[in-house]
């Protein structure tokens, strides 16, 4: 048991021993809420009676109840007094009370959330409309790493900053391609497709997964073998809150040099952004595998008091060292200017730090905490360009952008791996044929329904404006940027239907074996969510 949890018990039989009131509290909500004491008795059943359950089950009346919810809340759109509340969260702390979490809450006919990071950006790990339950699982994070097979498990609630280090600690050239947020788990990242600054020379986290374990609907637990090639394949990319509860992967690690060099680069409208932004579209997808290239676009102050204009950063990762990168750079992209006083060399797990913006010098250590720096409220959209935008389309996007406000976008090029891997591998589809992928970006700090109104407002707006420039029929968008405004399903009787609203969206033609898996490993829907994959109509089994 980690020391929060032991501190959490503690302060709560402090204050049992101090007040009977509080006790007769508890007691007054477990009478009121017969679900908890039936979910209760039941793992209690399952688990046995000296199983550590009164450990692991927050009710509402609980003292820990509410940083225990708090704890994993990434977006303070849904940390407010409205936001709808679990009646119970289980906080397991082995794999058999996963398997009786899922058992009781189907006994007790409750919706279960499943939340392994909490940076799912619509929150639907953790928030519902309906009455439910969350199964958190940041006690199930432990990783072991092979060098000699080039692999390691990890189990759901390890964060990336976490499997970075412990793969660091045994070797200095050895990694995993998944993401730049040291505070992001597993278990969403990986299941929903996971890309990082690899993702040109070595593809997806998906693409680099040799196993995996789940606990399914009859509460059993699965490896590759034992659910066969279709869910396997299903929970690689199409998301794993449909399918199961992803307990761990076994990921196949890559290799890097002992030195990369990092660089960012900033150029404003002043300083030809427009020109060098439209260059970096012929350019991004084609260059060096070895080298990836984001840019973020953001509107900000000018240089005249009360002026606005476009920032274009140009943010790297090169897989070698300065002078190649130097050579590289002079050859396919000289309009950036880089200079080799830009450039830093530096370790890979150094640059792990870099690009998680922390300070040069912090020690690696940092990565182990899965605390952020700050949390805010935000939205997140995404598009895929498939053709450059003409230098006319970029300045009327920057006219649009100024005048929203706030709203940027973060480019991210493709090629190199990302073509030559079949659309049909995984559930993600997004591969050939598309020079880079749109994050839309907006994140605030005030308070209130208004100002959320406002930012919301903001990036729809923009999202909209882009239309002609992003892809068509269906206009794409990626799963582990959740975006509920591109359709949701009630999980009726037309679930079907309204997935494949969304479902085409995100998976394209893989749509439809996402639903196949779906109906072979939970016919009757237990494992839901607003976008989660729906069994195929007309197959809702009895109980």
């Amino acid at each position: 048991m980690n020391t929060s949890k032991t501190a959490h018990i503690s302060l709560l039989s402090f204050l049992f021993l101090l007040s009977p009131l509080f006790n007769l509290v508890s007691l007054s909500y477990a009478a009121s809420d017969p679900n908890y004491d039936s979910f209760v008795q039941c793992l209690t059943k399952q688990s046995g009676p000296n199983d550590q359950i009164s450990s692991i089950v927050y009710s509402p009346s609980n003292s820990s109840y509410t940083s225990v919810l708090q704890a994993y809340v990434r977006n303070r759109r849904f940390n407010t007094s409205s936001t709808p509340k679990p009646r119970i969260i289980v906080t397991p702390l082995k794999v058999s009370h996963v398997q009786a979490s899922v058992i009781c809450a189907k006994n007790i006919g409750v919706q279960l959330k499943i939340r392994s990071g909490g940076h799912d950006y619509e929150a639907i790990s953790y928030v519902s409309d309906v009455p439910f339950i969350i199964l958190d699982m940041f006690n199930l994070r432990s990783i072991s790493v092979n060098i000699e097979q080039e692999s390691a498990w990890v189990q759901a609630g390890a964060t990336l900053g976490e499997i970075y280090y412990r793969i660091w600690e045994k070797s200095k050239i050895h990694t995993y391609p998944a993401g730049v947020c040291p505070t992001v788990a597993a278990g969403g990242h990986i299941s929903g497709g996971g890309y990082g600054v690899l993702l040109r020379k070595y593809g997806l986290a998906v693409d680099n997964v040799l196993d995996a374990q789940i606990v399914d609907v009859k509460g059993r637990v699965l490896d590759r073998k034992a659910m066969g090639e279709d869910v396997f394949w299903a929970i690689n990319g199409g998301g794993g809150a449909s399918f199961g509860v992803i307990l761990a992967y076994k990921i196949k690690l890559v290799k890097v040099p002992e030195i990369v060099t990092v660089f960012r680069v900033q150029k404003t409208l002043e300083q030809n952004a427009t020109d060098v932004v439209y260059r970096w579209q012929f350019v991004a997808d084609k260059i060096d595998n070895d080298l990836f290239i984001r840019m973020l676009l953001q509107p900000v102050s000018g240089s005249k008091k009360g002026e606005r204009t476009i920032r274009a950063s140009f943010i790297s990762l090169f897989l070698g060292d300065a002078n190649r990168l130097m050579t590289i750079m002079n050859k396919d992209f000289p309009e950036l200017g880089l200079k080799k006083a830009d450039c830093m060399e530096m370790s890979w797990i150094d640059s792990v730090l870099y690009w998680a913006n922390f300070d040069s010098g912090t020690s690696p250590d940092i990565l182990l905490s899965r605390t952020p720096d700050s949390v805010n409220f935000l939205k997140r959209k995404s598009d895929y360009v498939q053709n450059p935008i003409s230098k006319d389309g970029l300045e009327w996007i920057w006219k649009k952008m100024i005048e929203l406000g706030k709203t940027g976008f973060v480019f991210n090029p493709y090629g190199g791996r990302m073509s030559e891997i079949s659309e049909k591998a995984t559930p993600f589809p997004h591969r050939a044929g598309n020079i880079f992928k749109i994050q839309y970006s907006v994140n605030w700090n005030e308070e209130g329904i208004e100002a959320e109104k406002n930012y919301l407002n903001q990036i729809r707006r923009l999202f909209s404006y882009m239309t002609p420039f992003v892809s068509k029929s269906p206009r794409q968008a990626f799963l582990n940027y959740r975006d509920l405004d591109i359709g949701v399903t009630d999980n009726g009787e037309n679930s079907y239907n309204e997935g494949e609203v969304y479902g085409v969206k995100y998976f394209k033609d893989n749509f439809d074996r996402l639903v196949k898996a779906k109906t072979l490993i939970d016919p009757d829907n237990f494992f839901r969510n607003e976008q989660s994959i729906p069994p195929k109509p007309f197959q809702q089994h009895t109980k």
